[in-house]
């Protein structure tokens, strides 16, 4: 199947440079310079994966990423960033984007994010209809979740996290396997990746007054498991 790869991006050279790129890996290419070309864009035909800058102009690629994801929009978004500190990083997660790759990065890094990002939905033909941990009901297909009759809004990463863990309930996972199956890749021992996403998870599943369901397994990694 061919992708298409929507770059938004201010710099003309590195535009330019992943458009070849890409196009020699086969796939199809569409272009943006500012976050207003972006949003037109997408307005116009959604991609498969999203390559959007950070520093782009009018909007910038933070508020581009919001603006698609509370539009409802769960395209797949890996954003580029010249910014190293891990609080920018994480702004970026926060907004919406799935994954991010710092600036200068290595194009073969690009295209194993691409593919991790783009493998991510299961074949429907494996996809079981609905799962169910205690109170918890999960709806892969529709990509839909509830807690005690209470829709979740969850961003495509935190979706993918949490049907892993419920199909997976009451077993350990570590934290390469999860880093494997939810990224394709490990980011290594230093990452918060992944402790920043179960945050996320447990601010939303974990509710005040509820039990909680996700557990830490210290040195291992965590479970999903009725109480």
């Amino acid at each position: 199947m061919t992708h298409t790869v929507l770059i938004a991006e201010d710099d003309r050279a590195i535009r330019d440079s992943l458009t070849r790129a890409l196009t020699l890996e086969g796939y199809r290419v569409r272009i943006a310079a500012d976050g207003t070309q972006t949003l037109a864009v997408l307005a116009e035909q959604r991609p498969d994966v999203l390559v959007l800058d950070v520093m782009m102009p009018a909007p910038d690629g933070l508020e581009v990423c919001r603006q698609l994801r509370e539009s409802g929009d769960r395209t797949p978004v890996l954003m580029l960033t010249a910014r190293v500190e891990v609080p920018d990083r994480i702004a970026g997660l926060d907004a919406g984007a799935d994954d991010y790759l710092v600036k200068p990065f290595d194009v073969d890094e690009l295209f194993a994010r691409l593919r991790a990002l783009l493998r991510r939905n299961p074949p429907p033909e494996t996809t079981q209809d609905v799962l169910t941990v205690a109170d918890l009901r999960v709806e892969p297909p529709a990509r839909r979740a509830w807690r005690g009759g209470a829709e979740l809004e969850l961003s495509r990463t935190e979706f993918d996290l949490l049907e892993l863990l419920a199909r997976n309930a009451g077993a350990v996972l570590d934290q390469t396997t999860l880093y494997e199956r939810i990224w394709g890749y490990d980011f290594g021992p230093g990452s918060k990746n992944l402790a920043v996403f179960i945050g996320y998870l447990r601010r939303k599943l974990d509710r005040p007054g509820l039990t909680p369901l996700i557990h830490t397994v210290r040195g291992v990694g965590y479970t999903l498991r009725e109480p």
